[in-house]
């Protein structure tokens, strides 16, 4: 699969293009696109919230007691898919960050459709166009994610790829969701006004 330019989702973006440090990366991410190839085409849209897990101290990382062969990509190169699998029932989609041997990842939550909707919908088995990428798990049953993604390179020469839309992107910095230790943290970064946001948000800690 090779990512070239595409009407809707922009300029694919070579890993050099990115930073590597946790939160830089999650605010980076945030206004970008995602893009996975397909046998129909790339499918895809713009990534409208994220969550930051840092290395070393957060005790809501997947990292934070150690490398294991779940979240060994975590541990490896930057800028690759952490997939795991949760709850008996559904996948979620991570950026890796940091230096090879650094625990730490970036979770995709959400994201706006912008390609192969029709594709996403039939994926979704025709759930409301919002709801086709709005929260982790649909996101990636949306885009076809799962453990065999797990460790990729994400990068314009391999399946999934991130684009440069383009867009300005005013980013609302929040307590993460969904966990049960370092919840205080403002580690959810959402596009504001996004109506695809996973989650009503609640009052913003810092705008960024």
């Amino acid at each position: 699969m090779i990512h070239r330019i595409h009407p809707g989702l922009g300029t694919p973006l070579d890993p050099s293009d990115l930073p590597i440090e946790t939160i830089a990366l999650a605010r980076t991410l945030v206004g970008l696109a995602l893009g996975v190839g397909s046998p129909h085409g790339v499918v895809g849209g713009r990534i409208v919230e994220v969550e930051a897990y840092l290395p070393q101290r957060d005790s809501a990382s997947h990292a934070y007691r150690g490398r294991t062969a779940r979240n060994a990509a975590m541990f490896g190169r930057p800028l690759h898919a952490y997939v795991y699998f949760i709850y008996g029932n559904h996948w979620c989609f991570n950026v890796t960050s940091e230096a090879v041997g650094t625990g730490a990842a970036v979770l995709v939550r959400a994201l706006e459709p912008l390609a192969g909707i029709e594709l996403m919908a039939e994926r979704r088995a025709g759930q409301p166009f919002r709801d086709l990428a709005r929260g982790p798990g649909r996101l990636a049953q949306a885009l076809a994610l799962g453990g065999g993604d797990d460790g990729t390179p994400i990068c314009p020469r391999r399946r999934i790829c991130l684009y440069d839309l383009r867009r300005p992107a005013e980013i609302v910095a929040t307590p993460r969701v969904g966990i049960s230790s370092a919840r205080e943290l403002p580690l959810r970064f959402s596009l504001a006004g996004s109506r695809f946001v996973s989650s009503p948000l609640p009052r913003p800690r810092a705008m960024v």
